[in-house]
């Protein structure tokens, strides 16, 4: 310690010496000072020997009361008139404070309340006496002040540190020195560094220590929950533990930084530190004085009042001190905890404290100041005197660049921005720091903000763009001030000049930079009802100066061309914002895994919310906040950052504007408008409220609304007057504010009524102390005072009126009395002062595009300044929220609002610019553009933007052929990237993209000289007339030479970039997502077709391409793939199909190859992709007239079964589809070929994979049913074979048809089939029916086989039949017989009748009686329809095939016939008969249509014979009838043969009917015999039906009709008589009959027709003889008369014969004979 002191004292001794040794020190004037050094040095000596007992150290008190005594020697030198000891003393003192020699920390003995060390700042400042200061002392004050402000050592705070700032600055300012000058810059920096950097230093501190003191607590406070009874002593070790720890941290602080953390003193928490707010201390800081006034000491005075406290001046003032930091902090600890833990936290805390620590805590919190320590007063102090400085205003005239005024301001300005740049937390969030930077920085920035001095212009934007970095959430309102009256006028009017344009261009380029800033803009302007639409009108602005040259402007070329290009490189800026802002949600395709899964952005991170902090200019994102209420300020923003929130607001905001604009048009429409949308209400209150409180309104509109005389405006006007308040105000200012919120109409009688409710508002407001009489009075003089203003102030008037005119003009006019004198003088004075101007309506305050001279343009730029400073005063202290965005949502409405000015400034970039830059961002303006709207979906953005691409790549089909330049060919790189990147997203874009690409192959070829110049000229001809290739029609007229140069310009198309460009879209295509793989498979199908259409120059670029991505993106999942080949398999029908062979050709083999090695991939049951993917050879088949292309695709298919049968599942159905269109075809090579791959398939595949064909059973059995009609009979026949090979497979494994679960099948008539019937529906089902085609469709021999094997199916498998089964297979059956279906064209139409439909029906007998017990309960019913149905035909061989198949049914199966069905079968017989009756024949004239008539009713009686002759068989067995016959005549003529009794078959059907159906039978014959006997005898109406042609050359006659039908009519009787059924009934019927029957017979005219009836007679007298005595006693009693009669004409002899054996027996019988 001694060692110390001697050193020091040694440093001393030195200083002093070398004072002493100066040359100066020797004259007369300086002896005070070398007196004062001497008694120094002497000081010291006896100090040095009264150290050793005293024991001291540097620091202890007796020290410092030393230092106080050592430098008045130095303060005395520093006063000196001399330089060099002036140095001298200012170098001493400087080392001094370095080493820690002179703290000054000890009171100042001469001026008490202040420190020693704000007496030795004072003393070196006062060493600088302004401009004549010599150069080594100006270095030696700022030496020495940096020490002092930067030293740890000692602390200098409040006026005594602005006291250093300001003398450096005053320094740089008056300085003649360069090397001074610099100095003093950099120690300002460094000085102002020093003292931000503590503040926020100290800041941190503080935190981190309630951070860890409010951490303690909380575990005491857990301890002292679990332990309540010893919760008071609980809680005081927790404060004694936490005040120990920090006090000892602090007295290590303190012990290494010399008091560097120092807190404001009692004395200012009280008030003196820090008076209630700082704009009310009035300082004059130094730092203001420029010029003359350097030396000016005023500010000292004044800051020295503020007292510093008092030094520390023992070990127990420095432990109270300690203690008040504690206190100071615990204060701090309770206010937070209070506010997140409740009051019962704060009352724990001070219930732990003893009561003395909790007054002091109450006193702290009662008398808290905006400052928490001293050090953010002084960089507050220091704050606003710069601000306060670069406010000063500059000189008249040009600026000088050596003048003070302007050095002054670019000093304060670089300092500020210095500032702002290393800005902390303190500064960017205390109250204080804010409320200066509204009041005084941005003040200043909106008068410097239009300055004529480039320097200070640009100082003030870079601050703006620091303010608007890290200040924006506290600077809303002044942000829009300075975007609105200076960034968009300056570069709207023409009064600035280029510099102020471009730079504020260069700033608008550095803050769109900033996705966040940009983002807020919108939301807390744009989207903000009261704000202006900054982000719009800027984007306006920039889209306009972009493209358009401003008028007026006195712009050179080349400024203007910078200006453009910047004004783009803004607008690619805030596109590119917007995309890094969205870019969580964009999904890079080429980031993403493989295809068929979930596309997520690369790294597998979910899309969260974008965080504030994502944005490295948010200024909250890397900080936390030193006090609760900054973190719930952040959490009630991000409640208000509600993207549907807000863009509600900004609908709402924009019917607002829609409706101001209508009612800046029209008024009345306007406030409609907007009521209907609920935007104001319906009273003329809200209409007032409205009209007054928007200032976006005309002027003039609104005064014209007001002053309307119908009610609801006159409403309107008296509230808006009543809203008005004059209360207390001078009649002039009233009028004034009455006139500042509309324009006086121009209609007289509207000013009339305004006025007069001015007046009467005025008097209203003041009604005492007025000196008008009446509202009258008011109202006149306003007049008055107009009618003033326009004399007094309008150019047109020559003549002014003086002011006794104006005294006398209003003489009475208060109630017939005059005004004062003085008080009308008061008003022309006011009016003369000031005019009363009328508020200009909008059109008048447009900025005009005339060119302004340079006096107007200086005007023009002070107005705006003016108005830009009134307007940042204004909202100075108005406090607004900010909204801090974090969602992407909000990129949306921003692009919406933007993308037609940002399309409009690129396009017309590209259009009209060759400059590499401007392309260039041009290009990636657009790109931008697109990538917005793809991850937005805005499909109307997007596809605008693609096309404008397309159109500036001069690849449009009608483009025609240009000469390609730098710029196109720039574009269509940008259109292939775009492809490429944003391929998830182009939806219906692709067209535009693909249609480029396929022009530019075309290109390619051209531009690579593929063809010579002529095949080029060729080519351009031939697609002269096809639209799609537009793109050459343009060149039919170029020159050769000219072409040449179009080709060489088109070669660079080729390129190896653009190629690989090109190739990595379709490449890449398997990266894109499911639903834009379609769209892009959609559209390049489209291309495709379009490119293949010119018929005389097609193209296959896009077919090729499609192939390619075909197999890029078969690895797909099969519902990808399925909506992709959706697509396809259409494209691949249409190119098939195409005309020309070699597209078909090259589309059928890709075909192939793709099928090929998709069916390698196999497939599971219940699946029908591959169905899907060769369906497009069917069509192709179908559709295609080319026998190659066909024979192509039957040669494709069969390789496909060659080579892939075991994986083809459902593809079987297309393929069999594919061999029935060649079963068709003419040619024998194509048929033979699918024939012998489908007998391949029936024989062998189907024994391996019987189970994958099943579900393409059917198709198989179709398509050997073609393959049997064919034209080739040996195939036909062999195929007929198959189908029975089918039966075979059907019969073998119906398991297989059961477990089958496929597409759902239905029966014949619809409805849906029961389990266990799959079978048949899909086995049995298909082949009958296929083969009943067959039978209805082929010739004779096919047929046959057809019908052969058919029944031949039935007949074998049949016993496994269900009875529904056999439902549906008559109904196959049946169709055979329908003529309907046989073709038209076939001509053995008679021989089919006759072969195959007997057959059929025939064989329909044989099965009906196998499976009877079957059949029966349900489909003999059928049966007989269908029989009906036949012999309903017009057709005679159908007709009687239908009665032979009644009758052999009946005779086949009538044995087992119930009562039921004999009735079925009876009625069905009587219905015959009903149908074929011929009575149309009595009554029946020549007409119309009488040959097809004539035919009806002659195949009618064929049909009536043959349903005869049926019942006559059915009964009687088909034999029985004529060996009857035979055996009549063998009895006439051998008379000596016994009558034998009737000989009965045994398989006849007479005993099987009862009565009933036996007299159903005899009526039905009864009636066709009576219908023949009135025929016969109609000898006139057989003559016309004879005339007319029926029934050949011969008199048409029915004689054998009523012959057989009375023939079996007594067959049955006799029979019935011989049963005795009902013998009354029957035997009077048989009289009747026989009688009847006699009786015709006698009377019939004609001997032939006697002799067609002697059958009948045959008949009737065997039968007669055959009775019994008694029952031929009875029926001959009354027939023998009758009897007798027959022998009066010629009859036969066997009649003769038969009668005499008749009489012979009457003679034995000797009965009585009665009388007729």
């Amino acid at each position: 310690m001694q060692e110390t002191k001697a050193t020091r004292s040694m440093f001393l001794v030195r200083a002093l010496e070398r004072i002493l040794s100066d040359k100066e020190l020797k004259r007369s004037h300086n002896s005070p000072l070398r007196k004062a050094c001497q008694a120094t040095l002497e000081d010291i000596q006896d100090d040095l020997k009264a150290f050793e007992p005293h024991g001291g150290h540097a620091n202890s008190p007796h020290t410092i009361v030393e230092a106080d005594r050592y430098f008045y020697a130095f303060e005395m030198a520093c006063k000196s008139k001399s330089p060099g000891v002036v140095g001298i003393a200012l170098d001493s003192l400087q080392k001094m404070i370095a080493y820690g020699i002179l703290v000054g920390n000890a009171p100042d003995s001469a001026q008490p309340g202040k420190r020693l060390i704000d007496r030795v700042i004072d003393t070196i400042c006062h060493c600088f006496n302004g401009v004549l200061t010599d150069d080594n002392v100006q270095l030696q004050i700022i030496k020495v002040l940096l020490t002092a402000v930067t030293s740890n050592k000692c602390e200098i705070h409040e006026g005594t540190i602005l006291q250093a700032v300001r003398t450096c600055y005053n320094i740089y300012l008056a300085s003649r020195s360069p090397i001074n000058q610099t100095t003093a810059k950099a120690t300002l920096s460094q000085m102002l560094n020093v003292i931000f950097t503590r503040m926020e230093s100290q800041a941190q501190a503080d935190s981190e220590l309630i951070e860890k003191i409010e951490q303690e607590i909380d575990e005491d406070s857990e301890k002292i929950r679990d332990d309540a009874d010893q919760n008071h002593v609980a809680d005081e070790g927790s404060v004694a533990s936490a005040d120990g720890v920090y006090a000892h941290k602090q007295d290590k602080e303190f012990e290494h930084e010399q008091h560097h953390d120092r807190p404001v003193a009692e004395s200012d928490m009280n008030g003196k530190g820090d008076e209630p707010a700082v704009d009310k201390q009035k300082e004059n800081v130094a730092l203001e004085n420029e010029g003359t006034k350097l030396e000016d000491r005023n500010i000292q005075d004044h800051e020295h009042k503020t007292s510093n406290g008092v030094a520390v001046e023992d070990e127990e003032d420095s432990e109270e001190m300690v203690r008040e930091i504690i206190d100071d902090m615990v204060s701090h600890i309770v206010e937070t905890s209070s506010k997140e833990n409740g009051v019962q936290r704060t009352e724990s805390v001070t219930s732990q404290a003893s009561t003395s620590s909790r007054q002091r805590l109450e006193q702290q919190l009662l008398s808290s100041q905006s400052f928490s320590h001293v050090l953010q007063k002084d960089a507050f102090l220091v704050f606003r005197s710069l601000c306060k400085l670069s406010m000063k205003p500059l000189s008249e005239g040009p600026p000088d660049p050596r003048s003070h005024e302007l050095r002054s301001k670019i000093l304060s300005l670089q300092l500020l921005l210095s500032i702002l740049e290393s800005s902390g937390l303190v500064f960017r969030t205390n109250e204080m720091f804010i409320n200066a930077i509204k009041q005084y920085l941005c003040v200043a920035l909106s008068k410097n903000g239009v300055s004529n001095v480039p320097e200070v212009f640009e100082l003030s934007l870079a601050i703006f763009s620091k303010l608007l970095e890290n200040f924006k959430t506290h600077l809303k309102m002044q942000i829009q001030v300075f975007f609105k009256e200076i960034f968009l006028n300056i570069l709207e009017t023409n009064s600035s000049s280029f510099d102020h344009k471009w730079m504020v261009l260069q700033t608008l380029a550095k803050i769109c930079e900033d996705a966040q800033i940009v983002v807020d803009i919108y939301v807390n302007y744009d989207c903000d009802i009261n704000a202006a639409n900054i982000f719009e009108q800027l984007v306006n602005v920039l889209s306009k100066i972009s493209h358009q040259n401003i008028p007026g402007s006195n712009l050179t070329p080349g400024q203007e061309i910078l200006m453009q290009t910047k004004s783009l490189e803004c607008l690619v800026s805030i596109l590119t914002c917007m995309v890094d802002w969205s870019k969580d949600l964009y999904i890079d395709p080429h980031s993403m895994s493989h295809l068929g899964k979930e596309h997520n952005p690369e790294g597998g991170t979910p899309t969260v919310p974008l965080s504030v902090a994502s944005s490295s200019s948010n200024i909250n994102g890397s900080m936390q906040s030193v006090h609760s209420e900054d973190s719930s300020l952040d959490q009630s923003f991000q409640t208000a950052d509600n993207p549907e929130t807000i863009e509600g607001i900004k609908q709402q905001k924009s019917i607002l504007e829609r409706g101001i604009q209508m009612f800046n048009i029209k008024p009345k429409k306007g406030v409609a408008f907007l009521q209907d949308q609920g935007m104001i209400g319906t009273t003329a209150a809200d209409i007032a409220e409205f009209l007054s409180g928007e200032e976006r309104l005309n002027p003039g509109q609104v005064g014209d609304f007001l002053g309307e005389n119908e009610a609801l405006n006159k409403e309107v006007m008296y509230e808006y007057v009543d809203r008005l308040n004059f209360t207390g105000t001078e009649f002039v200012p009233a009028l004034r504010l009455f006139l500042q919120g509309f324009r006086l109409p121009g209609e007289a009688q509207k000013i009339d009524r305004m006025m007069e409710k001015f007046a009467s508002r005025y008097c209203d407001c003041n009604p005492k102390g007025s000196v008008f009489a009446s509202a009258d009075t008011a109202y006149v003089l306003a007049y008055s005072i107009i009618m003033l203003t326009t004399d007094l102030h309008s150019s047109q008037v020559k003549r002014k009126i003086k002011v006794e005119d104006y005294i006398r003009m209003n003489r009475g006019i208060n109630d017939s009395k005059d005004l004062p004198p003085e008080y009308l003088t008061d008003i022309y004075e006011q009016i003369k002062r000031q005019e009363i101007t009328l508020k200009p309506t909008i059109s008048q305050t447009v900025k005009g595009s005339k060119a302004l001279s340079a006096a107007q343009k200086k005007q023009e730029m002070n107005n705006i300044a003016d108005t830009a400073k009134a307007l940042m005063e204004a909202v100075s202290h108005v406090q607004s929220s900010f909204i801090s965005t974090k969602h992407h949502d909000h990129v949306r409405p921003m692009f919406q609002l933007s993308w037609r000015s940002m399309l409009v400034a690129f396009s017309m970039g590209l259009q009209d610019s060759e400059d590499t830059d401007t392309i260039r961002l041009c290009l990636k303006g657009m790109r931008c553009a697109i990538r917005i709207s793809c991850i937005f979906g805005l499909m109307l953005e997007r596809d605008t933007y693609v096309q404008a691409l397309s159109r500036f790549s001069l690849l449009q089909a009608n483009a025609g052929i240009r000469e390609m330049k730098a710029k196109n060919i720039e574009t269509i790189k940008t259109l292939i990237n775009v492809a490429y990147t944003d391929g998830n997203y182009l939806q219906e874009s692709w067209h535009e993209i693909l249609q480029c690409i396929s022009q530019l192959e075309l290109l390619q070829l051209i531009g690579s000289k593929v063809r010579d110049q002529a095949a080029t000229m060729k080519a351009v001809r031939s697609a002269g007339n096809a639209d799609s290739n537009q793109i050459l029609t343009r060149t039919l007229g170029l020159e050769n030479k000219k072409l040449a140069s179009i080709q060489e310009s088109m070669g660079e198309t080729s390129s190896q970039s653009v190629v690989v460009a090109v190739d990595r879209i379709f490449t890449g295509s398997t990266r894109l997502d499911g639903d834009a793989i379609v769209d892009f498979v959609r559209w390049l199908s489209k291309i495709s077709l379009d490119e293949l259409s010119n018929q005389q120059h097609p193209r296959m670029f896009c077919l090729q391409k499609i192939v390619e991505i075909s197999y890029y993106n078969m690895g797909r999942i099969r519902m990808q793939w399925s909506r992709i080949w959706a697509i396809l398999g259409d494209y691949f029908n249409a190119v098939g199909c195409n005309d020309e062979e070699s597209i078909a050709f090259f589309a059928v083999d890709s075909l192939r190859q793709l099928s090929m090695k998709f069916l390698e991939k196999g497939e599971l049951p219940g699946f029908s992709f591959q169905k899907d993917f060769l369906r497009p050879f069917e069509h192709i088949m179908k559709h295609h007239t080319s026998p190659q292309i066909q024979d192509m695709v039957v040669r494709c298919i069969a390789q496909m079964v060659s080579s892939q049968a075991h994986n083809i599942k459902s593809g079987w159905k297309n393929i069999f589809a594919v061999f029935t269109l060649a079963a068709a075809h003419r040619d024998e090579t194509i048929v033979e070929l699918a024939f012998h791959t489908t007998s391949t398939v029936v024989t062998d595949t189907f024994n391996l994979y019987f189970q994958s064909i099943i579900y393409c059973f059917q198709d198989a059995i179709s398509a050997l049913r073609e393959f049997s009609c064919c034209a080739f009979p040996d195939t036909s026949m062999e195929a007929i074979r198959l189908i029975r090979q089918c039966a075979d497979y059907v019969s073998k494994r119906p398991d297989l048809f059961e477990k089958y679960f496929g597409e759902d099948t239905t029966n014949l008539s619809g409805s849906g089939q029961p389990e266990g019937d799959n079978v048949w529906v899909r086995g049995w089902f298909p082949i009958l029916f296929e083969l009943s085609i067959i039978i209805s469709r082929c010739k004779l021999d096919v047929r046959t086989r057809g019908l052969t094997v058919m029944f031949e199916i039935m007949k074998t498998h049949g016993d496994s039949f269900k009875s529904d089964w056999w439902n549906d297979l008559f109904q196959i059956i049946f169709r055979i017989f329908d003529q309907m279906k046989v073709p038209e064209l076939q001509l053995e139409k008679s021989d089919w009748f006759a072969t195959t439909c007997n057959h059929a029906l025939f064989a329909v007998c044989d099965v009906f009686t196998q499976f009877y017990e079957t059949l029966a309960p349900t489909l003999l019913n059928d049966v007989y329809e269908q029989l009906l149905w036949c012999v309903g035909k017009e057709n005679e061989q159908l007709a009687r095939s239908g009665v032979n198949c009644l009758e052999n049914l009946v005779l086949s199966n009538g044995t087992k016939f119930n009562k039921d069905t004999w009735k079925m079968t009876c009625d069905t017989f009587q219905t015959i008969f009903k149908m074929v009756s011929a009575d149309k024949l009595l009554t029946w004239k020549p007409g119309q249509d009488e040959v097809a008539e004539l035919q009806t009713l002659h195949l009618r009686c064929i049909l009536t014979a043959e349903m005869i002759e049926c019942i006559d068989r059915v009964l009687f067995y088909p034999t029985s009838t004529k060996k009857d016959d035979e055996y009549n005549v063998h009895i006439a003529q051998n008379p000596s043969a016994a009558i034998e009794s009737e000989r009965r078959h045994d398989h006849e059907m007479f005993d099987k009917l009862n009565e009933n159906h036996l007299f159903m039978m005899v009526r039905c014959l009864l009636v066709t015999h009576d219908f023949a006997k009135r025929f016969n005898g109609d000898n006139e109406q057989r003559t016309i039906l004879w005339k007319a042609g029926f029934k050949g050359k011969s008199k048409p006659n029915l004689v054998r009709q009523e012959r057989t039908s009375l023939a079996c009519t007594l067959r049955i009787l006799f029979r019935m008589k011989d049963r005795q059924d009902n013998a009354e009934r029957v035997d009077a019927l048989l009289y009747s009959v026989c009688l009847n029957a006699l009786s015709y017979f006698s009377s019939l005219a004609t001997e032939t027709h006697r002799d067609e009836w002697t059958p009948v007679l045959l008949l009737l007298l065997v039968r007669i003889l055959r009775l019994e005595d008694k029952p031929f006693i009875t029926l001959t009693r009354k027939l023998h008369t009758p009897l007798c009669d027959l022998l009066l004409f010629e009859v036969k002899p066997e009649v003769r014969l038969l009668l005499r054996r008749y009489f012979l027996r009457c003679n034995v019988a000797s009965l009585p004979v009665e009388q007729s």
